[in-house]
């Protein structure tokens, strides 16, 4: 066996210091990743604490109702002849809807004057009559007196007096009986003059009017069709008044008491909102209280009146109704979505600074839909998770995404 020199054997050792780095480095750099990098975040969304002022409200649903409806009938019967208004048109109170054909209560009107001036006539004619009999009979008194101091006298006879005191008497009695006739006569007028008022009555019922201001809807009877008086089942025209207009809503018992006591410090603001709309939100106050609660239900109905001056309320729409008792100033808020119930009561999930959340149990007060009131358990500026939180532990690492909007509604295809 040969023996190898000293200098092969220093080459061999230091080949293998060098080859141990080597491999070292090599096993290195085949994972990485595994070795040194944190494993990823659970994307989330997260929103902050803030502090604002909160309205403390009882949200209902409620039923718009117009302030007044009237269904207009006719008072008479009688043949259509004009139509003054359009379906759907807003009218003021006053405004011509109807004419009602007036000849024959215009003729009737002419018969019941012309009876009126001819009793008028024979009260004048009574009266002249009075007066000739009441002429006649002081003259008949004058001479009953001279005849009766002349019998006294022994200067006529007793005939001849006896003729002039009946004379007297006769005359009386003319006259009580031309008073009774001017009475008789005078009544008659009256009569007649009620008549006359009668059909005038009757007569301005041609003309059918609008009882209220609001807007008209279906035209149920058009020119040409006769009319029936007092057609309760089938009324003309029905109006609506919409300005103003009534929100009506139910709250449970429960509440009623705190509601009186907030409405007797000052009025109770009240905002409807229609569901599928993407309008504004109008405004208006309570109005009414209902003075019984509903045994069946346990609730009380309350109205809210709106001015509805841009028409965003309608009759017969339900809409989601907010009654604002006061306002809960500089009150920490955050998304709804963002409070969980666990078996220990509701909590929410912070993000804290090394992006770690912490399962935070809070106290919740007020709620406006969208947001919540915390009355304990966060502070301002701390960001809690709005959504993901079922991929969340105490100390999980999360990933912070932006909100995802809301999709647009696509557009409706229309044939062509």
């Amino acid at each position: 066996m040969r023996r190898r020199s000293p200098r092969f054997a220093g080459l061999l050792v230091a080949g293998a210091l060098l080859a141990g780095p080597l491999l070292t480095a090599c096993n290195k750099g085949t994972d990485p990743a595994t070795a040194t990098s944190p494993p990823p975040g659970v994307p989330v969304t997260a929103a902050d604490v803030v502090t604002r002022d909160v309205p403390l409200q009882v949200r209902a649903i409620g039923n718009v109702q117009a302030l007044a409806s009237v269904s207009v009938q006719s008072m008479i019967n009688g043949e259509v002849l004009q139509v003054h208004f359009a379906e759907g048109q807003e009218v003021p109170a006053g405004a011509p809807l109807f004419t009602i054909d007036p000849r024959q209560l215009q003729a009737a009107l002419l018969q019941a004057q012309a009876t009126l001036a001819q009793h008028r006539a024979m009260v004048k004619q009574a009266q002249a009559i009075l007066a000739k009999d009441t002429a006649e009979l002081e003259n008949a008194r004058v001479e009953e007196q001279r005849y009766k101091k002349l019998l006294a006298g022994d200067f006529v006879a007793r005939e001849q007096y006896d003729q002039i005191l009946t004379k007297e008497r006769s005359l009386s009695a003319t006259i009580a009986a031309d008073q009774a006739s001017i009475e008789t006569a005078e009544a008659l007028v009256r009569a007649d003059e009620a008549s006359v008022e009668n059909v005038r009555v009757q007569l301005s019922y041609t003309e059918i009017r609008a009882p209220i201001g609001g807007r008209t809807g279906n035209l149920l009877l058009n020119r040409g069709n006769v009319v029936k008086a007092n057609d309760v089942p089938n009324p003309m025209v029905v109006i609506n008044q919409i300005h103003p207009i009534y929100v009506a809503f139910s709250v449970p018992e429960a509440q009623l008491a705190e509601i009186k006591r907030y409405r007797a410090v000052g009025d109770l603001p009240v905002e409807a909102r229609v569901p599928s709309a993407a309008g504004g939100v109008a405004r208006g106050k309570v109005t009414f209280v209902n003075n019984t609660v509903d045994p069946t239900t346990g609730t009380i109905q309350i109205k809210a009146t709106f001015s509805n001056d841009d028409n965003a309320l309608w009759p017969g729409q339900f809409v989601n109704v907010a009654l604002i008792l006061a306002r809960q100033p500089g009150a920490l808020v955050v998304p709804a979505q963002a409070v969980q119930s666990g078996q220990k009561g509701q909590f929410v999930f912070v993000v804290k600074a090394d992006q770690t959340v912490e399962a935070r149990p809070v106290v919740t007060g007020a709620s406006d839909g969208s947001d919540v009131v915390i009355a304990s358990g966060v502070r301002a500026g701390e960001r809690v998770v709005t959504d993901g939180q079922l991929r969340l532990l105490p100390g999980t690492r999360v990933e912070v995404k932006p909100a995802t909007p809301a999709p647009a509604p696509a557009a409706t295809k229309t044939g062509g």
